[in-house]
């Protein structure tokens, strides 16, 4: 048996609708106290001390090492007269930024690895002016959604002006060569920055050459509070797009015009039921994406003298798959779902079809944008089983060619990817795609991860994932359902899994779990469920609800505590989706029902568990995953272990170094083959 360390515990509690709740493990919320890092390092040192006594640990991380060392590229940009593209020779802890002038080789532009030592610092975001010679690009220390701004000329990559500090939730939007806007929060006070609350979104702009205290504030504050501002500058330079919201779902839509000096900002759309925005524009014609009066979403143009939605008109009107639209060589490509997997179309701006592209295969292809005047476009077609591949477009006659395929060392062949669909416990049909090497023996026996999401209108489509070759390769099964919650199937498929529809996103689950069971894919003792962040969320609900299904349980960077959730950071704006504690009495005891903190159980037997986090994670603080763990560390009677790894210097996810995540891999495959008892073979 394993010695847990001994967490102290004390007398919180809250009262909700006079309903006493304890929180006995609220002390480990402040993630600056000296004794919650005391706690992490003696939950480290216990995790660490577990998984090195597994015997196989370094051979799984030496397979990884190498199946990840191969260059890695992503489709190439134009920006001015130069090409640019991201390049990983292998190992490097992040991507390099590489430019090449035509007939020339190519050269580093930026170097993340130069950023700091250990690789933690990482490229969150560039955006270079209309005509190139300029570029403002964001960093990421320790994975924190907090970023820095820094501003080059492109032709020596000196520095202009000082660095922007304390940027949250931005882009960045060039007006000319003057200045940019960004959006970003005022910061909490001293020793909260990564857990306080971030309440008030504001847009500014910032002129080149001037100091942040002087950036103008265009839109946000006391006068119009909104928890997340956009802003954006169409291609053509004439006209500031705004998008303001409360929550992840709906928002506002302004408009200014930029080329009529003293414009005022004008209002499209004012309630934030849906979301909206401005595609591109032809003069004063605005094409607008949209899911008002249409689920699955549509573009719609009107003029941008008179936006009301009373003027607009369909432009590509709404169908029963979800669309995405994107530009590129003046035409608009919709980029349908249809079954979580992609179809796409090339309009003309006058709204006609021209045609459907031909893809690879069944999969996922992304990255269908370009400017008004070029002639290609480079996009990246990937499926469980298809390594990403960028293909180039010719837009003109809708031809593609290979332009770079993946070096990773996988044959497609040894392996097959297909789509079931199963019933869930309302009766809902959900899809669900299932991969392993072709003829596995389906007698029950094969180790299967069991990933999902569900949840913020986000679809999980088909990817290729280096690490999976872990499992794949050991005769083991990776299977993603498509759970309500989701964007899968638009808006009405999101809207089933919120509030006090979240059950039936575990519903979801738990039946795809019997599926797979059932169907002789897995059994209980060889099937472990995976999810980060909402996901996190997912597995730490499915396995509190049915602790006998699952032998390994993988909750990363969690919403664990859903009473207090929206304390933190950027958490109230997930209400939306979750709803509150003080919402109602009904909602309240809905959320204390599920919320895994709150779910689990004295003397149950969880199955063997390894909660990931990480202390620099400021989108799902990681005092979620600190109270889930010591309680159930608490609660748990069974011999399974459950554990809790903590990364330091890292984030949510975003930005972390290859090293990070090759030892996060390794850590994850070793205990979910060790504790179901499969040995790992050379």
């Amino acid at each position: 048996m394993i010695s847990y360390p001994n967490t102290k515990k004390d007398n919180t509690k809250d009262t909700y609708f006079g309903k006493e709740v304890q929180d006995p493990y609220r002390w480990l919320e402040n993630d600056q106290a000296e004794d919650t890092k005391a706690w992490v390092i003696e939950q480290n040192k216990v995790t660490q001390g577990y998984l090195a006594k597994i015997p196989y640990r370094d051979k799984i991380k030496q397979r990884l090492e190498k199946l990840w060392n191969y260059e890695k590229y992503s489709a190439p940009f134009k920006e001015g007269k130069y090409i640019y593209y991201f390049k990983n020779n292998g190992l490097q802890n992040q991507a390099v930024l590489y430019r090449q002038e035509e007939g020339k080789e190519p050269e580093v532009f930026l170097d993340p690895n130069t950023f700091s030592s250990d690789g933690t610092t990482s490229l969150a975001g560039i955006e270079f002016t209309k005509d190139g010679s300029l570029a403002a690009y964001q960093i990421s220390e320790g994975g924190s959604d907090w970023r820095k701004v820094i501003v080059i000329k492109t032709d020596d990559r000196t520095q202009i002006g000082q660095t922007l500090i304390d940027v949250k939730f931005s882009g960045l939007a060039w007006k000319g060569n003057d200045g940019f806007y960004y959006s970003s929060y005022d910061k909490p006070k001293a020793g909260s920055e990564l857990s306080g609350l971030t309440q008030y979104h504001k847009l500014y702009y910032h002129k080149l050459g001037t100091s942040q205290s002087e950036d103008k504030l265009i839109f946000g504050g006391e006068t119009t509070p909104r928890r997340y501002i956009g802003g954006s500058i169409t291609e053509d330079e004439r006209f500031l797009v705004i998008t303001a919201a409360n929550s992840t779902t709906g928002n506002e839509l302004y408009i200014q015009d930029l080329s009529k000096p003293g414009s005022k900002i004008v209002n499209v759309i004012n309630d934030m039921k849906n979301e909206h925005d401005v595609l591109d524009n032809l003069g004063s014609t605005l094409y607008i994406t949209t899911n008002l009066n249409a689920p699955n979403n549509k573009v719609v143009t009107v003029d941008a003298a008179s936006p009301a939605t009373s003027n607009w008109k369909d432009f590509i009107r709404e169908t029963g798959n979800v669309l995405n639209a994107g530009t590129g060589g003046g035409k608009i490509f919709a980029n349908y779902l249809k079954d979580a997997t992609s179809l796409v179309q090339q309009y003309d701006m006058q709204g006609k079809l021209e045609r459907t592209i031909t893809l690879p295969g069944v999969g996922t292809a992304s990255g269908f944008g370009a400017k008004k005047e070029e002639k290609e476009l480079y996009y990246t077609f990937t499926s469980y089983v298809y390594p990403p591949t960028i293909f180039k477009y010719t837009i003109e006659i809708g031809k593609s060619e290979v332009y770079k395929k993946s070096g990773v060392k996988f044959d497609p062949e040894q392996y097959e990817s297909k789509q079931v669909f199963y019933t869930s416990k309302d009766g809902t049909k959900v899809p669900m795609i299932i991969t392993h090497k072709k003829g596995l023996k389906l007698d029950g026996n094969n180790p299967t991860i069991l990933y999902g999401y569900g949840g913020f209108n986000v679809s999980l489509t088909p990817s290729f994932s280096t690490a999976n070759i872990i499992l794949l390769e050991q005769g083991g099964i990776f299977a993603v359902p498509n759970l309500r919650g989701g964007g899968e199937y638009g808006e009405k498929w999101h809207i089933a899994g919120t509030k006090l529809q979240k059950q039936n996103v575990f519903d979801d689950f738990i039946a795809a779990a019997e599926y797979l069971i059932s169907n002789k894919y897995t059994s209980k003792d060889y099937l472990a469920i995976s999810g980060g962040s909402n996901g996190g969320l997912l597995v730490g609900a499915c396995m509190t609800q049915r602790p006998e299904l699952f032998k390994v349980a993988l909750p990363a960077v969690g919403v664990l505590d859903m009473l207090r959730y929206n304390k933190f950071t950027a958490g109230a704006g997930w209400a939306y989706d979750y709803g509150t504690a003080e919402d109602s009495k009904e909602m309240f005891e809905y959320l204390n029902q599920y919320s895994p903190y709150h779910a689990l159980k004295t003397g149950a037997n969880y199955p063997a568990t390894l909660v990931t986090t990480a202390d620099h994670d400021d989108r799902v603080v990681p005092a979620h995953s600190f109270k889930f763990a010591a309680r159930l560390q608490e609660y748990h009677k069974g011999s399974n272990p459950v554990l809790i790894r903590i990364e330091t210097k890292a984030g949510h996810g975003a930005g972390k170094s290859t090293a990070q995540i090759i030892a996060e891999q390794t850590d994850k495959f070793a205990f979910l083959f060790y504790n179901m008892g499969v040995e790992y073979k050379d």
